[in-house]
């Protein structure tokens, strides 16, 4: 189904933020996240108040992204969605309201894969960012996921690398635990390491073979490195709170990076997009961005409101699906865990 103006309201609600976003064709006219800011008293997202949240913030939203993309809801082409991962009771609240306005408004429904989605906003059309050509490596870093895909094409891709235990965004959320840092602390962590020494201590990095990741390990090293250094002196962690992110940022970055390494002289694949929340992370940003010159790859950092969920990813693989008749029906539902 082709026409020269596409219309997509994308709907993404797989955790914690409920969003929105209009997209013509391949440009954003609007992209709207109401975050939910319950979950900081708790140290994390707690799923039954993350779907009461999103039933009292989807319809502002949804109207807030229409009227800023100023188009009305008849213009629409077709409505996308998050259909997983996710969080179950998240997930239901953006597939039923999608499922609902699709029928009312009879025009064609789409299901997405968030972690396609990631990868896949690397091709919305923005200006000073370019567009990586296929085949790519995709590194998809977050608080649920780490994995290294290879795409072929939009819906081509296949995982060449994962984490055989926790994400990479786990381990940050837990040193900032540790640390006493306030929910979410991966953003705090990367603050802090900006005025520390990376060099200051030094933490093992796992013996995990291929292109495979492993961060429970270093989550107990750390924890059992402060509790060490905090009996000796109790005032360790605020005394050396830089010094201490900037070491642990710096060893997941070191991990991420040998990892790319090994995929790019399996692959012969030099061109490598990040994507996900962990992406917003500075220092990763900054290594990625340097490795053009220091190895010859060709990187592609998304836009900063592109790295944490947003609807706007799911808009753009909502159009490659509109165009290429790529649609779902009613009886389509949302998966927590889902087939890559």
């Amino acid at each position: 189904m082709q026409q020269n103006e596409v219309f997509i309201l994308a709907i993404e609600s797989s955790c914690d933020d409920t969003a929105a976003a209009v997209l013509q064709n391949d440009k954003v006219l609007s992209n709207v996240v109401a975050r939910q800011n319950i979950h900081e008293e708790y140290g994390g997202v707690v799923p039954e108040l993350a779907s009461r949240a999103h039933q009292q913030n989807i319809v502002p939203v949804i109207d807030v992204a229409l009227k800023k993309a100023n188009i009305t809801k008849n213009q629409l082409s077709a409505i996308a969605f998050t259909q997983g991962p996710g969080l179950m009771g998240s997930l239901l609240v953006g597939s039923s309201f999608a499922k609902s306005l699709s029928m009312a408004l009879n025009i064609p429904l789409i299901a997405v894969n968030h972690m396609h989605a990631h990868i896949l906003a690397h091709f919305i059309d923005e200006e000073g960012f370019d567009k990586p050509t296929f085949p790519f490596l995709a590194l998809t870093i977050s608080g649920g996921h780490t994995q290294i895909v290879k795409v072929n094409d939009f819906f081509n891709m296949e995982i060449i690398g994962e984490t055989t235990d926790d994400a990479v965004g786990e381990a940050f959320d837990k040193t900032a635990k540790i640390l006493g840092l306030p929910y979410p602390g991966g953003p705090l962590i990367d603050q802090f390491a900006k005025e520390g020494n990376p060099k200051k201590y030094s933490f093992t990095k796992p013996k995990i073979a291929g292109l495979d990741f492993s961060f429970s390990g270093l989550k107990t090293q750390i924890l059992y490195f402060i509790q060490k250094n905090a009996a000796e002196n109790p005032n360790f962690v605020e005394e050396n709170k830089a010094d201490i992110c900037a070491s642990v940022q710096q060893i997941i970055i070191d991990i991420l990076m040998d990892k790319l390494k090994l995929a790019v002289a399996e692959t012969g694949i030099t061109q490598i997009a990040i994507g996900g929340g962990v992406s917003a992370n500075s220092g990763i940003r900054t290594t990625l961005k340097n490795a053009e010159g220091k190895y010859g790859w060709k990187t592609f950092i998304p836009k900063f409101e592109y790295t944490t969920d947003n609807a706007a990813m799911i808009g753009i693989v909502g159009y490659q699906k509109f165009l290429h008749d790529k649609f779902v029906d009613q009886s389509t539902v949302s998966k927590a865990r889902i087939e890559f």
